[in-house]
C-alpha cells in the first residue's frame, strides 16, 4: 500500500519541480497509540517522549518540497522499530535521487537532531536546518539560551554511543512584546550546515515548512 501510494503521490508532481534546485523538508508525525499491539502491529509501535498520555505512537515520515509557499508530498514511510533516523532520511533522500530532483537546503523536524543524523548529513554535504533540542539545566544546549542579542557560534554534540559532532548553531532571539498578553524574551536555537542566509532570517525560513502541520491537524480532524 505505501508503494502503491507514493507511485501515485509522484506520478502527478507539478510542472517545474525537476527544474533547478529545491527547497526540501523531511517531516515526522507521531500519531498516539494506546491499545496492545498485535503481531502484526507490533513492529510499527514506535516508543518516543510521553505525548497525549503515551509513549507509544505510529510514526510516519514524510519528504516534501517547498516552493512559492506551497507544499508539494513526494513520499511517505511508516516507520518499524527497527529504522534508525538515518536510515529513514536515507530512504527518502533516495527517492529524491530517483525523482532527478536537486536540494538547495533541507529541513528537518527535532526529531532528527543527533549525533548520527548530523554527521550523517555532513558526510554527504547536504545544507541543512533543523531546531536544536534544548536539553540540561545550566549545560548542554541550554547554555545556548544567554544574552538579549541573536547571535552565532560552534556547538559539540555527544552522544555515549555514537561519539560526538561538531556543527554551527544559529540563536535567534525574538521579544514578545505583549502577544497573547506574554512579555520577554523568547529563543530559538537551529542547527545549520552551509546555509547561505543571514541570522535574522533563518527563523522565518524555517518557519516555511510549518504548513505540514497544518495539514496534519486537518487530516485527524477528518
Amino acid at each position: 500500500m505505501e508503494e502503491d501510494l507514493n507511485k501515485a503521490l509522484q506520478s502527478r508532481l507539478p510542472t517545474g519541480i525537476r527544474q533547478g534546485q529545491q527547497k526540501i523538508a523531511i517531516d515526522f508525525n507521531l500519531i498516539p497509540y494506546y491499545d496492545e499491539p498485535s503481531p502484526a502491529e507490533a513492529p510499527f509501535i514506535y516508543r518516543s517522549k510521553a505525548k497525549s498520555g503515551t509513549c507509544s505512537f505510529y510514526a510516519y515520515a514524510t519528504v516534501y518540497v517547498i516552493k512559492k509557499n506551497k507544499r508539494v508530498t513526494l513520499a511517505i514511510k511508516a516507520v518499524q522499530q527497527q529504522n534508525t533516523l538515518v536510515a529513514i532520511i536515507t530512504y527518502l533522500l533516495a527517492i529524491i535521487e530517483r525523482l532527478n530532483l536537486r536540494i538547495e537546503r533541507l529541513y528537518l523536524d527535532r526529531e532528527f537532531f543527533c549525533v548520527p543524523v548530523i554527521r550523517w548529513l555532513q558526510a554527504l554535504d547536504i545544507p541543512f536546518e533543523m531546531p536544536v533540542i534544548i536539553r540540561g539545566k545550566h549545560g548542554g544546549t541550554r547554555q545556548l539560551i544567554r544574552g538579549w542579542r541573536s547571535y552565532k557560534t560552534s556547538y559539540t554534540l555527544n552522544s555515549d554511543k555514537y561519539g560526538s559532532a561538531n556543527f554551527q548553531v544559529w540563536i535567534v532571539c525574538t521579544y514578545k512584546n505583549g502577544k497573547r498578553r506574554a512579555h520577554g524574551r523568547k529563543f530559538f536555537i537551529y542547527a545549520v550546515y552551509k546555509i547561505q542566509l543571514s541570522l535574522h532570517l533563518i527563523h522565518d525560513d524555517y518557519r516555511l515548512r510549518f504548513g505540514i502541520e497544518s495539514s496534519y491537524r486537518m487530516k485527524n480532524q477528518c
